[in-house]
């Protein structure tokens, strides 16, 4: 039971900005936008939505793998991500390029503006399936990476019938339409937050009912009011896990996803496993970085317990998980 998560690896460089955007944008002159933000922090993390996802997907105890490109300066970067426990195998260096970075300032209402170099991620086009051993890969993420090849690991789930969750978010300013369309077709599942959606929806031209028909299975996370996800004709609505402190948001969709992979893939409703999600996307929000959280299943399945209520699955769980010989 294998998860391989396609897309970005990258170095964020968060920075914080002592005030709020918006006081300082001007609509009557949005089209000759010229702004520069003084910020008060800055960190380097390792970041990208491949290794972000991967990371708390470990944390909770699901096998992982990851398929994406990286540059000459991942080599430490690498070496942790084997010590937590993901697999590495199918990350290609390229010693000619460096690695991607993210750089995104937050502000005083947690409202982002980011850019993001493609480094070495512009070669993930270069990675297919076709050349690897699929026997135990129970799912495939395609997450926000270079728009060639998301595009091509869409085709390629298609072709080989490998089951996708498909999250373009970051990227679906970069694809086309069709694109948009062939992988809510394709996915057994589509995530994106709710301004996303809306993108989606610009772009392809699809309404509400159309677009929910497609996709099968819809998630759209909608920051502190929480999730909905759209099944089987009916609207789940998630609630949010409360933090104990908000520090940056940077990551926190990425760790959601996680939380629902691992409820679904065992077994849980889709009730659970959103509210896994919502739980996953909090420990993120009280960290600066995507990475820097840190939890055993048990300490994480009491404090689901602690915000959603008693839930017999995640007790089973955990008699699973404290027993003699269980990791």
């Amino acid at each position: 039971m294998t998860v391989v998560v396609t897309g970005s690896i990258a170095y964020d460089y968060i920075m914080s900005f002592p005030g709020r955007f918006r006081d300082h944008i001007l609509p009557e002159n949005i089209e000759n936008l010229s702004l520069s933000f003084l910020v008060d922090s800055m960190t380097r993390r390792r970041g990208g939505c491949a290794p972000n996802i991967a990371y708390s997907l470990r944390l909770l105890g699901i096998p992982v793998r990851i398929m994406a490109t990286a540059g000459q300066d991942f080599t430490d970067y690498c070496r942790w991500l084997e010590v937590q426990g993901i697999d590495v195998s199918w990350i290609r260096v390229y010693h000619d390029e460096f690695t991607a970075s993210f750089f995104v300032s937050t502000d005083q209402e947690n409202n982002q503006i980011a850019s993001f170099y493609t480094g070495a991620m512009a070669r993930a086009r270069e990675l297919s399936f076709h050349d690897v051993d699929l026997s135990d890969v129970e799912l495939v993420v395609v997450s926000p990476n270079d728009p060639e090849a998301m595009r091509r690991y869409v085709r390629e789930c298609a072709e080989l019938n490998l089951p996708l969750m498909y999250d373009p978010s970051q990227q679906i300013v970069r694809l086309e339409g069709t694109d948009l369309v062939e992988g809510i077709e394709v996915a057994d599942i589509v995530i994106c937050n709710d301004y996303e959606y809306t993108l989606i929806k610009h772009k392809t031209g699809l309404p509400d009912a159309d677009l929910v028909a497609r996709a099968g299975v819809l998630v759209v996370t909608e920051g502190e009011r929480g999730s909905s996800i759209y099944v089987e004709g009916r609207r789940i609505t998630i609630p949010p896990a409360p933090p104990q402190r908000v520090v940056d948001p940077t990551g926190v969709g990425d760790a959601y996803r996680a939380g629902l992979i691992a409820g679904r893939l065992r077994g849980f409703s889709w009730e659970i496993a959103g509210r896994l999600g919502s739980l996953a996307a909090t420990y993120v929000l009280e960290h600066a970085g995507p990475q820097e959280h840190t939890y055993t299943l048990d300490d994480f399945i009491s404090r689901y317990v602690q915000t959603f209520g008693p839930t017999p699955e995640l007790e089973q769980l955990r008699a699973q998980v404290s027993a003699p010989g269980r990791a």
